[in-house]
């Protein structure tokens, strides 16, 4: 099956810039990661999809070959981008470019595979906290496997005392080759070693405790320091914490994604906050110095007389902190005038004489509503 165009998998335009990029990504590894679908193959693949596509596209390199080259610019491994055009069409079923290069006596034959150090794979992993510790930062310490080089052949996977050998199929060089005689010449097919799985070596006595593989899963724990103004989507890059390289290549990175909780009273905008709050009519006609919940504790604020219901009030600097360094958002308040559901006959004559003493009747509407209806119909 031909692999998705790497821009419709993150769901963005070509020109997307490297924010539009990482926005996309964020939102839908949070969406297929596998610790929110359990037992899910099909989250499972678009979850590894995202993650190829985030790879490619991130790097300004690796994006600059896909956008001239598509897929076969950037699935090569040392080959300048050109090692993924499998199956060509009309050219006989080449497995690769060079093999085309090569009947026509280009010699590119061994030169395709990258022998060198090889960066180990990224790891991820999601962690979940409240919404407090998004706001000022925290600690926490997390637990996740990852495979390590073995304790006892120390990554050889040979069994102590014994070492590899040079392997008698391809004679060290990982990779076997196939001549074949066609109409136009020679063709030459390069293919890896199916005994040595492409390494040169062959392991003649296997450890025991990692069965020649060099490698056994372990148990990490790790202290993450979450800096303040986290948000849900946010990814913390722990470099080396990923998976152990190949012939002495770096280990790969462990990328932890946030997930915040939400809160019981406040909402987040951006590093804004936005709260609501219940005041009395009383409260509202008279004025009174309100005691405002923040993330912070409690702050003092006075309260004009004939505040009106919706009444929005703005708390500089009580809001998140920008994680980049550029300040603090703001605090917004919006107070919400609760009406008694429940009267008393000595509080409901108070209300008809505070009616009476205003020119009012109990169930008449403000004429300036019927003003803005007049404008608005045209009645």
């Amino acid at each position: 099956m031909s692999k998705r165009d790497y821009y419709d998998v993150l769901g963005i335009g070509r020109d997307a810039n490297e924010q539009d990029i990482k926005k996309a990504y964020r939102k839908l590894a949070m969406k297929y990661h596998p610790d929110r679908n359990p037992d899910s193959k099909e989250a499972e693949e678009k979850f590894k999809e995202v993650n190829e596509a985030y790879e490619i596209l991130s790097s300004p390199e690796k994006k600059q070959r896909y956008d001239q080259f598509g897929h076969a610019g950037v699935s090569g491994n040392g080959t300048g981008g050109f090692g993924g055009f499998g199956g060509f069409d009309g050219f006989g079923g080449f497995d690769s470019v060079f093999d085309m290069f090569d009947m026509f006596g280009g010699g590119f034959a061994s030169s395709r595979r990258n022998r060198g150090p090889q960066k180990g794979a990224d790891l991820q992993y999601g962690i979940t906290i409240t919404f407090e510790e998004a706001a000022f930062g925290t600690d926490k310490e997390i637990e996740f496997y990852r495979n390590d080089a073995c304790n006892v052949c120390d990554g050889t996977g040979a069994k102590p005392g014994t070492s590899t050998s040079v392997c008698s199929k391809c004679n060290g060089t990982g990779e076997m080759q196939t001549v074949t005689r066609t109409p136009l010449g020679q063709m030459i097919r390069t293919s890896v070693c199916n005994q040595c799985g492409g390494e040169g070596t062959v392991i003649e006595t296997p450890c025991n405790k990692c069965g020649g593989k060099g490698r056994i899963k372990k148990q990490r724990k790790l202290k993450v320091k979450i800096p303040a103004g986290v948000d849900t989507g946010s990814i913390i890059s722990i470099r080396g914490e990923g998976e152990p390289g190949s012939r002495g290549g770096p280990k790969g990175d462990l990328y932890v994604t946030i997930n915040v909780l939400p809160h019981k009273i406040f909402k987040r905008e951006g590093y804004d906050i936005i709260c609501e709050m219940p005041i009395t009519f009383v409260q509202a006609a008279l004025g009174d110095e309100l005691e405002v919940p923040t993330l912070e504790g409690k702050v003092k604020y006075k309260m004009p007389e004939g505040t009106q219901s919706g009444t929005v009030f703005r708390l500089r600097s009580k809001g998140i902190v920008n994680p980049k360094g550029y300040g603090k958002g703001d605090q917004y308040v919006r107070v919400i005038i609760e009406v008694p559901t429940k009267l008393s006959e000595s509080q409901k004559d108070i209300l008809k004489k505070f009616a009476s003493e205003s020119g009012e009747e109990i169930h008449q509407q403000k004429k300036t509503f019927f003003n803005k209806v007049k404008d608005v119909f045209g009645v």
